[in-house]
């Protein structure tokens, strides 16, 4: 066994010894880094709320380890889970159903439902296996800030406060799961992520319409959320340069993020680097283009809109 596996194997250890006593831990997946809990311990849970300074009737998402733990937490699971699970697991896509009896309020917020999913990271994927249950975890940073895809970023949102880290590196998708509702009948998409809805749409062989009620049946559902403390402007390619010059002339130091004509996947594993940039060099204003809203590209516009909604 290399020194790299050793140490591999005594952070998981020591990782799955905090969660068992109530502890948190940061674990990476493959979208962004998680702050997690015992999702099966509410005191555990609370304090996931209590460090992001998240409201409590916001629901948690439940990490798994696979697809055949689906039945342990959810019930009334239909055949269209099944076929998702097995299409997209471990990966970044979300399913909200039914939630089973080991389920507490303290993750779902009071409702009926829960978000269950198996990420595709090693790290993520021993610390569940080695840990035997599920483990709670929104992204591991301050509620409606910008989310951290690395263990620099947690350790720079959360200071002496930080909890146990582990550390897997950048986060090859770099923005949040897909979620979808199926806990209701038709399918429902809640928030696009990693998992394009048109690969969803082309796997269930229907239309996946997005919900846009406004009631927050998931994370990331609020108007405002991913947010730097620059002030984002969207705009078009063709008005960044004029829109930049009237922000200087103003006296507002600026950043611009140009997200369309670009490789999706690679926009999406640096946009919130990208927005944590404009925060570290002082920008007031940071102007941002969006992608073509098809694929991930979808994910990226979603998160731009909500990074610019009201403050």
């Amino acid at each position: 066994m290399s020194d790299l596996e050793t140490f591999a194997e005594q952070a998981i250890a020591e990782a799955v010894a905090t969660l068992r006593r109530g502890g948190l831990v940061v674990l990476p997946t493959e979208t962004v880094y998680g702050l997690g809990a015992d999702a099966e311990n509410p005191a555990a849970v609370a304090r996931i709320f209590e460090l992001k300074g998240r409201p409590r009737a916001h629901p948690l998402i439940v990490h798994i380890a696979d697809g055949e733990a689906l039945a342990d937490w959810a019930r009334e699971i239909p055949e269209a889970a099944w076929l998702l699970a097995e299409t997209f697991w471990p990966g970044p896509l979300t399913l909200v159903l039914k939630r089973g009896p080991r389920v507490s309020d303290a993750v779902t917020g009071g409702l009926d439902t829960v978000g269950l999913r198996v990420p595709a990271h090693p790290l993520a994927y021993a610390l569940l296996h080695a840990f035997g249950g599920g483990v709670a975890a929104p992204s591991a940073n301050r509620f409606g800030a910008v989310s951290p895809t690395l263990a620099a970023h947690v350790r720079d949102e959360f200071g002496p406060a930080c909890p146990l880290i582990l550390d897997g590196g950048p986060c090859a998708v770099g923005v949040e799961s897909t979620i979808v509702d199926l806990s209701s009948g038709a399918p429902a998409l809640l928030r696009p992520g990693g998992v394009a809805r048109e690969e969803i749409e082309a796997a269930l062989r229907v239309a996946v319409p997005h919900d846009q009620s406004g009631k927050v049946r998931s994370p990331g559902q609020l108007a405002s959320h991913y947010a730097p403390r620059a002030r984002v402007v969207l705009c078009a390619p063709s008005e960044v340069a004029e829109r930049e010059a009237q922000l200087r002339r103003e006296g507002l130091a600026t950043a611009t993020l140009a997200c369309a004509g670009g490789d999706p996947r690679t926009v999406a594993r640096q946009l919130y680097s990208a927005l944590r940039e404009a925060d570290a060099r002082g920008a007031a204003v940071l102007l941002a283009t969006l992608p073509a809203e098809s694929g991930l590209g979808a994910a990226i516009a979603d998160r731009l809109r909500k990074a610019a909604g009201p403050r």
